[in-house]
């Protein structure tokens, strides 16, 4: 998908439909874009925060009810040091700029992950921003923070097994919908669309329960320079997309030829 120009002004809603409730996006090549300016990775994610506020402008734009990114992976903790401590401060930089204007904004901020193993700095901090924009009914922010999807499964495995043996339970009450109830946020709705950029086509662990039916586009351009028409791009291929969640259009409910004539025969 080409990158669009950056004059170029956004569509009003109501000339995308339909549009997706919840847009999950995985926000990749940082690094990369650092690496082709011969710059280091810092700024890459320095560029990076650019592009995600361009990015909650547009869902803020096109009224989308959830938009969920990928800020930061269990697996990132395999990354050297220096780095994983910059991305903290990226937290707290974000929690100091922008947090307030988001909340005037009407943003409510939710963080799903694993909270346990944090410095409890940074546990305050995600608690401030969830404390602060509790009430706010616009976009609904998910920032996934030391998250992991087979994590998330793992745990809501885990709690189901708790109940099972303490008798409040039957091992045949387990079912697709008694998992979801124990995910981390199962009082939002699951993604319709999810976007990666940076060209590479993986879920990387990403909202793996969530995305069964989710539609993917995978973006060539690095998240730096990701913007407002790149989404609304985004949002276009999906508009253009036929949903049947394992079922078919009512035109293709038809036998199939010669269906009718070997059944009559028999």
């Amino acid at each position: 998908m080409p990158s669009a120009p950056e004059k170029q002004e956004l569509l009003p809603p109501a000339a995308i439909a339909p549009l997706p409730r919840h847009v999950g996006i995985i926000m990749d090549g940082n690094g990369r874009w650092a690496r082709a300016r011969g710059l280091p990775r810092s700024l890459g994610h320095r560029a990076g925060m650019q592009a995600l506020r361009r990015a909650v402008k547009a869902a803020r734009h096109f009224g989308l009810e959830v938009l969920t990114i990928y800020s930061f992976s269990a697996e990132n903790w395999s990354r050297p040091r220096s780095e994983v401590d910059y991305l903290f401060s990226l937290l707290r930089h974000f929690v100091r700029s922008d947090v307030a204007e988001l909340h005037r904004n009407n943003v409510r901020i939710r963080i799903i992950g694993e909270r346990d193993g944090l410095p409890e700095e940074i546990i305050g901090l995600l608690e401030q921003c969830e404390a602060l924009t509790a009430e706010n009914d616009g976009l609904t922010l998910v920032v996934a923070f030391n998250y992991g999807g087979r994590q998330e499964v793992a745990a809501a495995a885990r709690a189901l097994a708790q109940e099972v043996a303490e008798g409040r339970l039957a091992p045949e009450d387990i079912t697709p919908q008694a998992i979801a109830r124990h995910l981390h946020a199962p009082d939002l709705p699951e993604p319709d669309l999810l976007i990666r950029t940076g060209g590479e086509q993986r879920l990387s662990n990403f909202l793996l329960w969530q995305s069964a039916y989710a539609e993917l586009v995978f973006l060539p351009q690095y998240w730096p320079d990701f913007n407002e028409l790149t989404f609304q791009q985004a949002l276009q291929e999906y508009a253009g997309r036929e949903r049947r969640f394992g079922g078919i259009k009512p035109c293709e409910d038809k036998p199939l030829q010669g269906a009718a004539s070997s059944s009559g025969s028999a």
